[in-house]
């Protein structure tokens, strides 16, 4: 299993990247949004890897990070998505937007990635809704524990988040504005602010 790869960026291409590692160019296939976070050829890169073995080919896919990589190996888990549907996905959402959608049962978010179909998009949301926690994603800080006051704040972020969504916001920019409203304790509250972020 290779967990990562570090080494020179050599190139960028329309699906990959090609890392040199020792004179020895590794191919490497990763989601767009990842991709346009990269530097220019030339500089040194650290690429979490998942290593996918077929009969007729070996391929590794790559992530920026370990929770991205970590969201990749839960999407391949669900029965009929492959590693390529995987990264598409990952190529339509981040992270982020992925949880939440997947949260709050958005089939249509979902199914906009290439070769995800409706059905597949709604296999997904059953089978993952009960790994994922929108607590995550709202917690800004992940370093500090969680406290009781924490997990009741989480609800009420949860709640304004999905009453934005319901306003007609997308999921992206409801959970942008709601992390930047802070950690209030009604969803009045949490509202308020971070409409002020939407207008």
């Amino acid at each position: 299993m290779i967990s990562y790869i570090r080494g020179e960026l050599a190139a960028i291409e329309k699906e990959k990247v090609v890392v040199d590692v020792g004179g020895v160019g590794y191919g490497i296939y990763m989601p767009e949004q990842s991709m346009g976070l990269l530097p220019s050829p030339g500089h040194e890169v650290k690429i979490h890897t998942y290593l996918n073995v077929r009969e007729d080919a070996m391929q590794l896919f790559g992530f920026l990070t370990k929770e991205e990589l970590e969201i990749f190996k839960m999407l391949i888990g669900v029965s009929g998505i492959g590693p390529k549907g995987g990264l598409n996905i990952l190529s339509s959402l981040s992270g982020d937007e992925l949880r939440f959608a997947v949260l709050s049962g958005d089939v249509k978010a979902i199914s906009k990635a290439p070769g995800i179909g409706k059905k597949t998009a709604e296999k997904l949301i059953i089978e993952l809704k009960d790994k994922l926690d929108i607590e995550d994603i709202l917690h800004t800080d992940k370093e500090e524990p969680r406290t009781a006051l924490d997990s009741g704040t989480g609800e009420v972020q949860t709640e304004a988040v999905q009453a934005l969504v319901a306003l007609g916001y997308g999921s992206a920019e409801s959970l942008r504005a709601v992390k930047k409203a802070g950690e209030l304790t009604t969803v009045e509250a949490v509202l308020k602010e971070a409409l002020k972020y939407l207008f």
